[in-house]
């Protein structure tokens, strides 16, 4: 692995750390419940930034599929949250 990729992949890490830990601030003093929702989404997309990043760094397509199914439960999580925030209740 090449120096500048191994520089871009440490200062895209870090930028992704500080991005979630100011998501999770929002999470924490949301003054809604849509904006932890939001926040919520925010940090299973990160993790799968990160671990999509990762699996660059280890050149191993098993971060990819782990990227998948985070995605996965996200998108399913987020559609119940939501409908529970709108009707509250999950399952009718």
């Amino acid at each position: 692995m090449s120096a500048i990729l191994s520089f871009a992949i440490t200062f895209a890490l870090g930028c992704y750390a500080i991005a979630s830990i100011l998501v999770l601030l929002r999470l924490v003093r949301g003054p809604r419940a849509q904006d932890r929702v939001f926040a919520l989404d925010l940090l299973y997309f990160h993790a799968i930034l990160v671990v999509m990043v990762t699996g660059i760094r280890h050149q191993s397509d098993r971060y990819f599929e782990i990227a998948l199914v985070i995605a996965l439960f996200g998108f399913v999580s987020t559609l119940a949250m939501a409908k529970f925030i709108l009707r509250g209740e999950v399952i009718e």
